[in-house]
């Protein structure tokens, strides 16, 4: 499988999304075109020759002759040599981001023949929404950062105000392909909200739902100025108490992703919501005058 990356910043780090449904992730494993009937012959026999194969000689030759039994029967007649170029042997491939996950050893099957232009009805044979799905694991998003006023340690009864620039979070996509193939889906990851959570339960939010709508420009909030000391932020937070006590408080920012694909059948749909969440330990005193 190839993908290809559009839009994101580039050189910037990037982040994995977690999905917002915990009982939903990405294959951990699929099915696909792997190796021609030629390549797959001349495999067997190699192996058939490898007399130091797992530093035990003549293991090559019991594992080769496993692999005869399946390929040189009739139901493949010489490794389907008569079929080269007519279709491919398909065989499991583990996603990279996930080969730790235990569900990557559920694709267990031997590589088996599908003709060209067939898609096999088993389990986890890919698909375009299996592309898309995998596609959702590489999406470039970007680490959740964000400018305060003040910058630095906050006070009590001073409002805090967030924003992120424009462009800062924009819509990103990944094109997941199969090589050989016209089969492809683009996943599709668009910002909308930003979510604060100060840390402590003596706090007010602004809004008070404390989501922070993306704007139009790609832009949160509003920055801070001199002319907006006497306003409510459109995004920020107000502590209500100072964190003598704890140190600090984990104010916590999370962008929520949503998630759409489109594939080169015309299928698409939605996936599930992404967030990535970044905490910054903020200090918070109590005094009577600021400067910012």
């Amino acid at each position: 499988m190839q993908t290809t990356v559009n839009g994101g910043s580039e050189g910037a780090k990037t982040k994995a999304l977690t999905p917002q449904n915990s009982n939903w992730t990405p294959p951990a494993c699929w099915y696909e075109p792997v190796i021609s009937p030629k390549d797959l012959k001349e495999r067997i026999e190699t192996l058939e020759k490898d007399k130091s194969f797992l530093g035990l000689g003549g293991y090559g030759q019991i594992f080769a002759d496993l692999y005869k039994l399946i390929y040189q029967t009739d139901k493949y007649d010489d490794y389907n040599m008569a079929k080269q170029d007519k279709g491919m042997f398909w065989g499991p491939v583990v996603n990279p981001a996930r080969k730790d996950d235990p569900a990557a050893m559920s694709c267990d099957k031997l590589p088996f023949w599908v003709d060209d232009n067939t898609t096999p009805n088993i389990p986890l044979a890919v698909s375009p929404k299996i592309l898309a799905e995998y596609a959702y694991d590489e999406l470039p998003i970007p680490s959740t950062d964000f400018s305060m006023s003040p910058d630095g340690r906050q006070t009590v009864n001073l409002s805090t105000w967030i924003w992120a620039d424009k462009a800062r979070f924009k819509p990103v996509s990944v094109t997941a392909s199969l090589p050989h193939t016209k089969l492809s889906a683009t996943t599709t990851a668009t910002p909308v909200s930003l979510k604060l959570e100060p840390g402590t339960g003596e706090a007010n939010l602004h809004p008070a739902s404390g989501e922070c709508p993306i704007n139009a420009d790609g832009s949160i909030g509003s920055p801070y100025s001199d002319a907006k000391k006497n306003d409510s932020p459109p995004c920020g937070l107000t502590y209500l108490r100072a964190s003598t006590k704890s140190g600090t408080y984990p104010l916590k920012a999370t962008i929520t992703w949503k998630i759409s694909w489109k594939s080169s059948t015309g299928e698409g749909g939605d996936l599930p919501t992404g967030t990535y969440g970044k905490t910054t330990g903020v200090t918070v005193q109590e005094i009577q005058s600021i400067n910012r």
